[in-house]
Formats: C-alpha cells, sequence, structure tokens
C-alpha cells in the first residue's frame, strides 16, 4: 500500500507541473494605439501554489521510505491537507464570479484598457485531479502507517523464557547469555 500510495503522490505531483504550464485565463486588452493585445495566464502565474504543492507531493512521497508509525500517520495528514489545498486552487477558477480584475492585474493591464477574459478549465481540471490522487495516496499511507505496526510486531524477537535462580541452565540459555556478551560460567554478583 505504501508504494501505490507514493506513486500516486508523484502522479498528483506531475499532475500539479502539468496544470501549472497549462493557460488557466486568456486577457484581451486594448489601448487604442496599438493592435489588440492578448495574455495567457498560466496555471504558474494564476495560482503560483501549484508549484510549491507539487514538491511538497513529491517531498511526501520520498519522505514515505524513511519514516513509520505514527510519523508516517502524520505525514499523511499533512498530504490530505495539501490536497484541500489543491481542490481550493482548483474550485477557485469556477467560484470566483468575475476573474477579470485578477486577471488585468497579473497581466500588467490597466483595467481600462481590458477587453475581456477567457477561463479555460482544463489546468483546474488537472489540479482537482491531482488533489484527489494526492488524498487516495494520504490515505493509502494513512492505511499502511496501521497495518504496518502490525506486520512488524509479527517479527519481533521475544525473550526466552528464563528458568529459576537456582536452576542449571540449559545450552539454549549459555548461547543466548554468550550472544549478549556475558559470562554463563561467573557468578551473578554485580551489584553485591
Amino acid at each position: 500500500m505504501t508504494r501505490l500510495g507514493q506513486l500516486l503522490l508523484v502522479v498528483a505531483a506531475a499532475g500539479l507541473w502539468g496544470a501549472s504550464r497549462l493557460t488557466w485565463v486568456q486577457v484581451t486588452s486594448f489601448d487604442g494605439l496599438t493592435h489588440p493585445r492578448t495574455d495567457d495566464l498560466t496555471g504558474a502565474t494564476w495560482s503560483t501554489a501549484l508549484i510549491p504543492l507539487a514538491l511538497v507531493a513529491l517531498a511526501a512521497a520520498v519522505a514515505a521510505l524513511a519514516v513509520r508509525g505514527w510519523p508516517l500517520r502524520i505525514l499523511a495528514v499533512l498530504v490530505a491537507a495539501a490536497s484541500a489545498a489543491m481542490g481550493y486552487l482548483a474550485i477557485s477558477l469556477w467560484v470566483v464570479p468575475d476573474v477579470a480584475a485578477r486577471a488585468a492585474r497579473l497581466a500588467d493591464v490597466p483595467i481600462t484598457d481590458l477587453v475581456g477574459t477567457e477561463r479555460y478549465s482544463t489546468g483546474a481540471v488537472l489540479t482537482l485531479v491531482a488533489a484527489a490522487l494526492s488524498l487516495v495516496g494520504a490515505v493509502l499511507l494513512l492505511r499502511s502507517a496501521t497495518r504496518r505496526g502490525a506486520d512488524a510486531a509479527r517479527y519481533e524477537r521475544r525473550p526466552a523464557d528464563t528458568a529459576e535462580p537456582g536452576a542449571p541452565m540449559s545450552e539454549r540459555m549459555i548461547w543466548d547469555a554468550l550472544d549478549a556478551g556475558q559470562d554463563p560460567t561467573a557468578p551473578d554478583n554485580k551489584g553485591r
């Protein structure tokens, strides 16, 4: 599950990078002196958090290799929060009723010269898909952190049963003492 979660995070990061390269808003302006001008605002210009969120997704995919247990759960929660931010960036393009003022400011066009704006949903849809993929990846990381704890306990070495202090040592106990760096023939008088 961890590998699949990491793969989904890498795909989400690639999707965010792709969305940052696509045109989100197109601004058309005319100042009356020159030809009409058209500016394309890419996702990196319109939503500046796309690239940092892609780096967060990549870093989380790499960090999932190094952490186990509670740190992996915390990482999964942070990735889920980042996926909420990704979803917000995608939905904000559709929810805002008029993008003209912000688009004119980002394109360095006076609002009086603005002729029109056009939204392109491809980048926002790709960002929303990346948000969904990173959320599923976070859930898989969270589930693998829970499952991995049970798997690790299965291979944990339990100490051998010790006999009474006066009973003679078995061959196995002698070897265990030697493995632990103790002399099994010496009397136990440490600290006395």
